[in-house]
């Protein structure tokens, strides 16, 4: 008997996928839990279509996101953090002031999918992080850590 699955079930199939499958085990264990159901000549056209659609979609995204990579790998974000005299940042910069930075320079980047290369960061100088922008699509910035010039006044 034919099936579609409508998730992913180890040693039988994925997501979406139409699979062979002894009778009994379909109508009897798959189709009332409700992770397959009977692969018929509509619900098999109704499947294509949908994964056509979510292809295009899919796509569309995809092209986005290599829009904003391509953008955020010519430029160089400025993180300005307070700092000691010889250059010592006080903390160190997180990806939460990293996706600040490029948001207020007009790209939209959650701080989740922001990662530092190497140690944390505790010194002002020049970084890079990868940010992954789509499952497909990773961006290189180039950022570069510069001291706050205001001087606080002591009281």
């Amino acid at each position: 008997m034919k099936i579609i699955l409508k998730e992913n079930i180890e040693n039988l199939g994925f997501k979406d996928e139409v699979v062979e499958v002894k009778n009994g085990y379909a109508r009897n264990f798959l189709i009332p839990k409700g992770v397959a159901s009977l692969a018929t000549e509509s619900a098999i056209k109704m499947l294509e279509e949908n994964l056509r659609q979510s292809a295009v979609k899919n796509q569309k995204i995809q092209d986005e996101a290599q829009k904003i990579a391509d953008a955020l790998n010519e430029m160089v974000v400025k993180v300005v953090v307070k700092a000691g005299e010889k250059g010592k940042i006080f903390g160190s910069v997180t990806t939460a002031q990293l996706a600040e930075a490029i948001n207020k320079v007009g790209h939209k980047v959650d701080k989740k999918y922001i990662k530092i290369k190497g140690d944390a960061i505790k010194n002002v100088g020049s970084y890079e992080a990868g940010i992954r922008l789509h499952k497909n699509v990773d961006a290189l910035v180039k950022f570069d850590v510069i001291a706050d010039k205001k001087k606080e006044k002591k009281k």
